[in-house]
């Protein structure tokens, strides 16, 4: 094996790398899950899905999913407000990826 080449390979421009900065964290892979299952997905119904998410914390992660483009959120204008997620088009191309994940695990599960 060339050392040189290991060397001088830059881990972060892979797209391993880049998918994993996409569903890196605690609740963005069970954020899209339940979307895959459930869509669309109200802002409480996800909340209680994920048991014990702050609403900051479940904000800011359904924020990044939207700023890449993995999800959708529309807001109905309405009183009280209604906002609803969806995965969007490139959110269900990963779903493969995600159910591969899911099979790895139930395969090797002690």
């Amino acid at each position: 094996m060339d050392t040189k080449c290991i060397q001088d390979a830059d881990f972060s421009t892979t797209g391993y790398s880049y998918t994993l900065s996409l569903i890196s964290g605690k609740y963005k892979p069970v954020i899209l899950y339940c979307l895959m299952e459930y869509e669309p997905v109200r802002f409480n119904e996800m909340q209680r899905y994920l048991k014990h998410v702050t609403d900051k914390t479940l904000s800011r992660n359904l924020k990044e999913l939207e700023a890449d483009g993995l999800i959708s959120r529309t807001v109905y204008p309405q009183i009280p407000p209604k906002v609803e997620y969806r995965l969007t088009e490139r959110g269900h191309s990963l779903m493969e990826v995600l159910d591969k994940l899911c099979d790895w695990g139930m395969e090797n599960r002690p």
